[in-house]
């Protein structure tokens, strides 16, 4: 049986963001990239943001667990996503990059 994460209620969404945004920011740190990953997140939040508002609006997908404060029409806890993945991939890809190529 996997554990019930909902006990955080509405901020359960948030809260798996803060745990996740943490690990991503410490691979980030850890890489020293930085720059790179603000970069890479600042290029496809734009395409991210669109591609959420459209889902959202046309019902693709709806979020129960969340805050339920929204800006620019979409939750906020989508934003901290749409900031979070690109970091996250940055971090990873560095982080391993330097790992396995020596450098």
């Amino acid at each position: 049986m996997l554990p019930d994460v909902t006990v955080f209620g509405p901020y359960t969404y948030l809260a798996t963001e803060v745990l996740w945004g943490g690990i991503a920011l410490a691979l980030v740190l850890h890489a020293d990239v930085i720059r790179p990953a603000i970069r890479t997140t600042l290029v496809l939040y734009p395409f991210a943001y669109l591609w959420d508002w459209y889902t959202l609006t046309v019902g693709v997908f709806s979020i129960p667990m969340r805050t339920g404060v929204e800006l620019l029409g979409i939750p906020v806890e989508e934003h901290i996503f749409m900031l979070l993945i690109p970091m996250m991939v940055v971090g990873t890809h560095e982080t391993l990059r330097q790992r396995f190529d020596g450098e």
